[in-house]
C-alpha cells in the first residue's frame, strides 16, 4: 500500500484540528451554559445538567478520537491519527475528570 507523504498527513492532521477545537469549544460552552444554568436551579435534589452534559462530551470526544485516530491509524495516516487520539481523548478525559 502507497504511503502518503508526510506533508499531506500534516496538511491533514492541522484542519481536522481546526474541526476538533470547533467541536471542543461547542462542548465546552454547552458545559458552561448549563453549570451557569444550574445556579438558579439549586435544589440539588439530582444530578446536575452540568455533569450530564459533562459526561455527554466526554462520550463524544473519545467516541471521535476512536473512530477518526484510530481509523486513520488504520489507513497508514500516523501523523493526523495520533493528533486526533492526542487531542479529542485529552478533551474527553478532561471533561470526564472535570464533569
Amino acid at each position: 500500500m502507497d504511503q502518503p507523504s508526510t506533508g499531506r498527513q500534516v496538511g491533514a492532521g492541522v484542519a481536522l484540528v481546526v474541526i476538533d477545537l470547533v467541536v471542543i469549544g461547542w462542548a465546552v460552552y454547552s458545559y458552561g451554559m448549563a453549570g451557569w444554568a444550574d445556579g438558579y436551579e439549586s435544589d440539588g435534589a439530582g444530578p446536575s445538567s452540568a455533569s450530564r452534559v459533562a459526561s455527554e462530551a466526554a462520550l463524544l470526544l473519545g467516541g471521535g478520537a476512536v473512530v477518526t485516530g484510530g481509523g486513520l491509524l488504520a489507513l497508514g495516516w500516523r501523523v493526523p491519527g495520533v493528533v486526533q487520539l492526542v487531542v479529542l481523548g485529552g478533551a474527553a478525559l478532561l471533561f470526564s475528570v472535570g464533569g
